[in-house]
C-alpha cells in the first residue's frame, strides 16, 4: 500500500487557522484533532470551531466521549475520514453505515490499553484504524514501537485495512513505523513545530518513499 505522510492540525481555535495554512499546501490530507474537552482535557478546537478546507482531503480524529450526537455537524463539514475512539459511548455500526451513505468513509483510533480484540466485530465495516500513541489533544507525543504488534494483527485480519498511526513520529522512527505496515503517518509536532514545516515534512517523505 502507498504510504502518506499526513500532516496533523493539534491546536486552539484562536491558531487553528495559522497551523492550518502552516501545512494545508504540503499533502493533499489533512488530519485535524477536535475534542469535547472532556474525553481529550484540552484546549484544541471542538468540532463546531473547525472549518473545513474544500481543496484538500481532510480527516477528522474526533475525540468525544459521544460520537453519535455530532453526526449533523460532521454531515455538514464532510470529511473524507471521520475517526472517532473505540473508548467512547455508543453503539457504532449503524452510525459507521450512516457515514457510508454519504460517502464518509469510517476509522477507529484505539488508545495504548486498547486491544484489537475489542473492535474485531466492526473491522468488516471499517476502512481505517488509528493506532494512538500520544497525549490526546497535543503535539509531541512519543511513538510506543511496542504498538505496532497491533498492525501487524490488523493486517492478518484485514489486509485491504488502512493503518493510520498518530504520536511521536519523527525521522528517527518514521521509516520503521512506516515498514511495520502503517500507510497513514500522522505528524503533528514534528512538522508544525519545525522552523521550515516543508523541509521536515520532505524529509519524512523521502524516509518512506520505496
Amino acid at each position: 500500500m502507498r504510504v502518506s505522510i499526513c500532516p496533523a492540525v493539534t491546536a486552539p481555535a484562536s491558531l487553528f487557522g495559522a497551523q492550518l495554512s502552516k501545512v494545508k499546501d504540503l499533502s493533499g490530507r489533512i488530519h485535524i484533532d477536535v475534542t469535547d474537552g472532556k474525553f481529550a482535557p484540552s484546549q484544541i478546537t471542538s468540532l463546531d470551531q473547525i472549518t473545513d478546507p474544500k481543496d484538500i482531503k481532510i480527516d477528522i480524529h474526533l475525540m468525544y466521549q459521544r460520537p453519535l450526537t455530532q453526526l449533523r455537524k460532521i454531515l455538514a463539514l464532510q470529511p473524507s475520514l471521520l475517526i472517532y475512539h473505540a473508548e467512547a459511548q455508543g453503539y457504532f455500526i449503524p452510525f459507521m453505515h450512516m457515514l457510508h451513505k454519504f460517502n464518509i468513509a469510517t476509522g477507529i483510533a484505539l488508545l495504548p490499553e486498547t486491544k484489537v480484540q475489542e473492535i474485531t466485530p466492526a473491522l468488516k465495516y471499517l476502512d481505517h484504524v488509528l493506532i494512538f500513541s500520544g497525549k490526546l489533544g497535543y503535539h509531541g507525543g512519543k511513538a510506543d514501537l511496542k504498538l505496532l504488534e497491533k498492525v501487524n494483527l490488523l493486517r492478518s485480519l484485514k489486509p485491504s485495512l488502512e493503518i493510520g498511526w498518530d504520536g511521536g513520529i519523527t525521522d528517527k522512527n518514521v521509516k520503521k513505523i512506516a515498514e511495520a505496515g502503517v500507510n497513514v503517518l500522522n505528524v503533528g509536532g514534528y512538522i508544525a513545530d519545525a522552523k521550515d514545516p516543508v523541509q521536515a515534512y520532505d524529509k519524512l517523505k523521502k524516509l518512506v518513499e520505496v
